[in-house]
């Protein structure tokens, strides 16, 4: 935390300059990728609307460093900066509003030094202990504004879900500004969460792929699960993008990537997690540590045989490379280990969560150290004990994710109603 109190201190001068701009600025234009169309976020629709949707509120944000417009100026800086907008308060999720904490932390409860705001602690809080946080707060409606990266563990989903609970219990409007899926919104894949293992990675039955936006996720969480968690729906708004179209990966946005946490460094990141996140219930080798995190995987004594195996699956849209390195951190800090570095080279073909099953089932066979996390974290991750097992009799890729399809079929379903992009 003292570490968290440092970086943030030394943020004051550079938020002081950004509050400094003048409050009608223009946002920069996003340069037009090439075959591609420059997307408006919905913050960035939100300003140029005057913001006619906060009008008259006491206004909080939820969010973190991807809050940012097309010029990369931080939306809370922008709002303060802005007489139009009653910004009151900020809500910081896992990793912190300004993101200086790692996996599993947070900034705490503290005032931010750029704007002089209060920023609340939102991590590991839900149902009335964060509904009372909103009430201390004084806002009467609570903006989000998150970049996800479209996989079922990744806990900014569940910070939505959990502050739109708490925004009925707490009797507060909720404003979901939307931003791309950056692996695009093609499809859902994956195992459909058991709520039998329910976890902050994972509160409710969507698939570990879920192929949609923040708000499309709102519109699926209000209508399908909140109000069984909080006995209504929540007053809920939404401002969409334009230009993003479901096949859209994040490089066609003419966007700026921000990391959304410490180890989803770039797009390429993202686009293998929803996979290769699993080997965090494992014993192995997740990347942490490394220059390219969830994408190097790997152990002490694993060898060449594993990526031979790997490749001999004939998995579509990616190719394993027998790879060496020593984390700086996390899993084997310091020591030189073996595994494989995935290589995508079909993004359209590619499916995160089957390779990343390919990759468990490989690794078993070949590496005599295997093993799942004590406690069976992999469970939550995937949503239910199925993959374990079966994965520990010895079944095959293609078994296991054929042991998913009929309830994944049904979430599909479900999930075509809330889809709001061609």
């Amino acid at each position: 935390m003292a570490l968290s109190r440092r970086v943030l201190g030394r943020l004051a001068a550079t938020g002081a300059a950004a509050a400094a701009l003048p409050a009608t600025a223009a946002p920069a234009h996003a340069a037009r990728p090439p075959g591609g169309r420059p997307v408006r976020t919905g913050f960035d629709r939100l300003q140029a609307d005057g913001y006619r949707l906060l009008d008259g509120h006491d206004v909080g944000v939820v969010t973190n460093p991807t809050g940012v417009t097309q010029d990369v100026r931080h939306i809370v800086d922008v709002m303060h900066a802005d007489p139009r907008v009653r910004l009151t308060a900020v809500f910081g999720p896992e990793h912190g509003f300004r993101g200086t904490a790692q996996a599993g932390g947070s900034e705490g409860r503290y005032d931010d030094p750029a704007t002089g705001l209060p920023v609340y602690d939102t991590y590991n809080k839900s149902g009335r202990e964060l509904a009372g946080i909103f009430t201390e707060s004084g806002v009467d409606t609570i903006v989000f504004d998150i970049q996800d990266v479209g996989a079922r563990f990744y806990t900014y989903i569940w910070t939505l879900y959990d502050c739109m609970v708490a925004a009925v219990l707490a009797g507060k409007r909720f404003v979901v500004l939307d931003r791309p899926n950056p692996v695009t919104g093609r499809a859902a894949t994956g195992p459909v969460l058991d709520r039998k293992y329910a976890s902050f990675v994972g509160r409710e039955p969507i698939s570990q792929a879920h192929g949609m936006t923040a708000l499309e996720l709102a519109l699926l969480f209000n209508g399908e699960f909140v109000p069984q968690a909080a006995g209504r729906p929540v007053e809920l708004e939404t401002v969409g993008m334009t230009g993003w179209r479901r096949a859209d990966f994040f490089d066609a946005t003419g966007l700026p990537w921000v990391p959304p946490s410490p180890n989803m460094p770039t797009p390429d990141t993202a686009l293998v997690y929803a996979g290769t996140c699993l080997f965090e219930g494992t014993n192995l080798s997740e990347g942490r540590g490394t220059t390219r995190p969830f994408e190097l995987l790997g152990a002490d004594g694993i060898d060449a045989r594993w990526a031979a195996a790997a490749g001999a699956l004939g998995l579509p849209g990616v190719r394993f490379r027998e790879a060496y390195f020593a984390p700086t951190f996390s899993k084997f800090q310091g020591k030189t280990i073996g595994g494989v570095q995935l290589h995508v080279h079909d993004r359209a073909a590619f499916d995160a969560v089957r390779t990343g099953i390919g990759l468990l089932v490989t690794a078993k066979r070949v590496w005599p150290g295997f093993a799942w996390r004590p406690d069976n974290g992999i469970d939550r991750l995937t949503g239910s004990s199925t993959v374990r097992t079966m994965i520990e009799a010895g079944a095959g890729t293609d078994e296991v994710v054929a042991s998913w399809q009929e309830k994944l079929s049904r979430f599909r379903t479900m999930r075509r109603r809330y889809l709001r992009y061609e």
